[in-house]
């Protein structure tokens, strides 16, 4: 069955961005949903002058962006020639846009990093900022370097019912066995000195409890359960990780400072390898 809403990537002609419109097309293929790609120029808030050169054929900044959002357009339809695929060219704040046309979407993807210089001081770091704002969950890409390893999902002591049930999302879409990863923070110096024993069973309730939720979302995928102990739980994640297909991690709180998406989110977003998908759900992330 359908399910309703679509997959939004935004592109903007890097090869972070490029690396994100094939992993959304190709996932957007997989669940059998319709894939929008969208461009945001920023050039109107630099300059009114947009249009072509006198005497010069296909030139100007507006054609420029209409080049862009093609060129995005085809790199979607090499990775899904059969995908159901919208274009859209917006003029302004790439966040803004994209975080409006991905409201009750199903996922909304990016590329890891975009526009250098100039441009991307006034742009702002894009994914970072729709990991804290956007309302559905945000898929940032760096690479694609392990597409048949397993679904990660990390989950903290609330059992990140988002990030699993995201998670589950993937991995029974794409067919991939399912490790559920649950990194117990043990602070530097503590680790050999106070007895441990109630913070691991502890630790092994919430992986137990998140594993059998995970078979129970996902009844066709192999599920795993990873009990791990680091002084930095954002290192757990990404070493547990280093294989994965794609790591889904849950957010906290709204804002676009480091600690309203959680601390854990903000570094494995910047120290990930691979895939990673901030599960945001509105007020219920």
């Amino acid at each position: 069955m359908q399910v309703p809403g679509s997959i939004v990537a935004g592109y903007d002609g890097s090869a972070e961005a490029a690396a994100a419109i094939r992993w959304a097309a190709h996932h957007a293929r997989l669940r059998n949903l319709p894939l929008h790609v969208v461009h945001c120029s920023i050039w109107p808030l630099l300059t009114n002058k947009l249009g072509p050169v006198p005497g010069v054929a296909d030139s100007g900044l507006e054609r420029s962006a209409e080049a862009i959002l093609e060129e995005g357009l085809s790199q979607a339809k090499a990775a899904a020639p059969e995908l159901d695929i919208q274009c859209t060219l917006l003029h302004g704040r790439p966040a803004s846009h994209l975080a409006r046309i991905a409201a009750r979407q199903q996922t909304l993807v990016v590329g890891s990093r975009g526009l250098g210089g100039f441009l991307g001081l006034l742009v702002g770091s894009v994914s970072l900022e729709l990991a804290a704002t956007a309302s559905c969950p945000v898929a940032v890409i760096r690479s694609d370097r392990h597409p048949d390893g397993p679904v990660m999902a990390a989950v903290d002591e609330s059992g990140s019912p988002a990030a699993l049930r995201d998670a589950c999302t993937v991995a029974s879409a794409s067919r991939s066995p399912l490790a559920v990863v649950h990194v117990r923070h043990t602070p530097a110096g503590h680790l050999h000195v106070r007895d441990t024993s109630e913070a691991d069973a502890a630790a092994e309730a919430v992986l137990r409890a998140a594993v059998q939720t995970a078979r129970s979302l996902a009844p066709t995928a192999e599920v795993e359960g990873i009990l791990l102990a680091d002084t930095s739980v954002a290192h757990g994640i990404l070493d547990a990780a280093r294989d994965a297909a794609v790591l889904v991690v849950g957010s906290h709180g709204r804002g676009l400072v480091r600690e309203t998406i959680g601390s854990t989110a903000h570094a494995v977003l910047h120290h990930a390898q691979g895939p990673v998908i901030v599960s945001r759900h509105g007020s219920g992330s």
